[in-house]
């Protein structure tokens, strides 16, 4: 397998650790956002979050709550993003939590300014995609 951040988690690619379990790694962006752009992956290989083991999951989250707080003392405030799929915009197929320490001016706003189309949507529509997703 070719992917870079399986080579991160079994150490064949240097990188700045921040902190790391048995199951997950936290390092450094090697192309920050903002100073302190942190990565937390789990080492075993999974695209989507959904693919993860619950034990798995449990470990990168665990791991994500630890170093949220660190990353957030930089600043007083951390964006955790989570791109899920390649049409979510996610770059790497494996599974990554990014922690930006964010500041008031710093150009990204906030997540409804992302989309420049959003769908109109009736009541009947939320009650169509509420069913779909329960």
């Amino acid at each position: 397998m070719d992917c870079i951040f399986c080579k991160i988690a079994k150490g064949e690619i240097k990188t700045r650790i921040v902190a790391e379990t048995k199951k997950s790694l936290a390092f450094l962006d090697a192309f920050p956002l903002a100073p302190g752009h942190t990565l937390v992956i789990p080492k075993t290989h999974c695209a989507k979050i959904q693919d993860l083991s619950k034990e798995d999951n449990c470990d990168l989250f665990d791991l994500v709550h630890d170093v949220a707080s660190k990353v957030d003392s930089l600043t007083g405030a951390v964006l955790l993003a989570v791109h899920n799929g390649k049409g979510a915009g996610q770059e790497i197929p494996h599974v990554h939590v990014h922690l930006v320490p964010r500041t008031e001016g710093d150009s990204a706003g906030a997540i409804h300014g992302m989309f420049a189309k959003r769908p109109a949507m009736s009541d009947s529509d939320f009650d169509k995609v509420l069913e779909k997703i329960k």
